[in-house]
């Protein structure tokens, strides 16, 4: 298996992801197995989870699929325990379960005079259902995995939590309030849960990815033919480094924040990997 950037050796500790059967969490999950975790992949898609959990295996690691509603309580219980006794204890959590909706998101970035009666979907069209259904995904698929798996951590020094955020939490983006809501929600929920367990010996920390073109977002930066949208241009226009991140640039903040070595006193710190975004004004 790959060496992991920083040394970081979490060798007979066992890690959970949230959102396993994604891009970027099955990153992290292969990242947590290198570094010499037992894996849980949690996901609701349990083929994309498993086949993940497969190719981890594959090359020498220990991981294990689950399916799991990271939005019920009860399921995300039976899941904790069935790592517990199938792997152990929680050591790492890493609440990667989040998302967007087209019902929380408008058509066009300005409202303008006429919005509400023309064919565009207007702030003023906004599905509260859909809003819910963003704010829930992210904030409570956070917050319920988290009941579910701290159980097994507290009084148990060198544990640690992290959560997803996003460039969202610092600016919003244009279009999408629910899903900025929900990452900004994200980060104050980080640091608050940093505080309430700093003396059981969990930290809890997050990382802020700026923009990375994946499967998941390609249609919102790439056209058919393959140029850039006018979104990108905006993107990349706004980020000094000029370019969108690669997924193996998000593993050294995580390497680094789940080494309890390398960052023992750091809690309540929500980590940008963004290229420079959240630092530029644009002027």
């Amino acid at each position: 298996m790959n060496k992991n950037v920083l040394n970081t050796d979490l060798s007979g500790k066992v890690a959970v992801v949230t959102g396993a059967g994604g891009i970027l969490c099955s990153y992290f999950a292969k990242v947590l197995a290198r570094a010499g975790a037992k894996v849980a992949l949690l996901d609701l898609n349990i083929d994309a989870a498993q086949s993940f959990a497969d190719e981890i295996n594959a090359e020498g690691g220990v991981a294990k699929a689950y399916a799991c509603n990271v939005l019920d309580k009860a399921i995300c219980a039976e899941v904790a325990n069935k790592v517990l006794s199938e792997l152990g204890p929680c050591d790492v959590l890493v609440n990667g379960a989040g998302g967007n909706n087209p019902r929380a998101t408008t058509d066009k970035e300005y409202f303008e005079i006429g919005d509400i009666d023309a064919d565009t979907k207007s702030f003023f069209d906004l599905d509260a259902d859909g809003v819910g259904f963003v704010f829930n995904l992210n904030f409570l698929g956070t917050l319920i995995p988290t009941q579910a798996f701290t159980s097994q951590m507290v009084g148990r020094q060198g544990c640690s939590i992290i959560n997803i955020s996003s460039m969202n939490a610092f600016t919003p983006l244009t279009k999408i309030p629910a899903y900025s809501g929900a990452k900004a929600a994200i980060s104050n929920f980080t640091q608050w849960l940093a505080v309430h367990f700093s003396k059981v010996g969990i930290r809890v920390n997050a990382i802020a990815p700026g923009f990375f073109s994946t499967k998941q977002n390609a249609k919102l930066l790439w056209n058919e033919d393959g140029t850039p949208t006018a979104r990108t241009g905006k993107i990349l226009a706004a980020t000094p480094m000029g370019r969108f991140g690669e997924t193996e640039e998000l593993e050294g903040g995580l390497l680094f924040l789940v080494n309890n070595e390398a960052a023992g006193f750091i809690t309540g710190v929500v980590l940008p990997i963004d290229g420079g975004f959240s630092a530029y004004s644009g002027v």
